[in-house]
């Protein structure tokens, strides 16, 4: 008996920020295509650091003033696209649960966390438990605790999670990587990179992501 050929690897990079809600679309989005293609691809998403908000002080600043400040949104337009993710998330199973005094929040410690998840093969586990924590259950992710129960939740060692946010090991590469994907002129999330070959801007449909994955699929000759 011969045995069957491995499906090809496909290589997903994700450049992301914690508290972006399209960043939490698009994924969900990307896996509804990886879905579709289950028996046909093997995916390696690799996540990678990008600070919305790189001078947000710790105590964060109230979400609605935020946005005012740095969008100029009006609080009808502010209420108008959480309606537009609140929908959004409905479709996809994820719950979007904007509240009165909500804080935009520093993700730099997050970031790191993340990095940390990577080496251990739990990057993605750690990022949905992380929009969970900041979109739907009101907690600060910028908050040691939170961020260490995020990592117990997601799999990881809580007192391994402690220690890489109580040194700061991985500070210096999450700053590098961001000024790298800066030098690749990503400056927006998510933004989705299939094989180092095609970007991808944006929340996009599954459908999008589908027909980018076909067209690798395609050029290696797999379909």
């Amino acid at each position: 008996m011969v045995a069957s050929a491995q499906p090809p690897r496909i290589e997903i990079e994700i450049v992301s920020d914690v508290v972006c809600p399209w960043c939490v679309v698009g994924y969900l989005q990307l896996r509804r295509a990886l879905a579709t293609l289950a028996d046909e691809v093997v995916p390696r998403v690799r996540w990678h650091p990008f600070e919305l908000n790189p001078q947000m002080p710790e105590a964060g600043q109230d979400l609605r003033e935020h946005m005012a400040n740095k969008y100029g949104a009006s609080e009808a337009q502010s209420r108008a696209a959480r309606e537009r993710l609140s929908a959004a998330g409905d479709r996809l199973g994820f719950q979007f649960d904007y509240f009165d005094g909500m804080r935009m929040v520093n993700t730099f410690a997050a970031h790191q966390l993340l990095h940390w998840a990577g080496l251990q093969g739990l990057q993605s586990e750690l990022q949905m438990a992380l929009f969970e924590a900041f979109f739907s259950r009101r907690q600060d992710v910028n908050d040691r605790a939170v961020l260490v129960d995020a990592a117990r939740r997601a799999g990881l060692d809580a007192a391994g999670a402690s220690d890489v946010l109580a040194d700061g090991r991985y500070a210096a590469a999450v700053r590098q990587a961001q000024a790298s994907w800066r030098e690749r002129e990503v400056y927006a999330v998510p933004t989705f990179v299939f094989q180092q070959q095609y970007t991808v801007p944006g929340a996009q449909e599954a459908d999008t992501f589908l027909r980018v994955m076909r067209r690798l699929l395609e050029r290696t000759g797999s379909t």
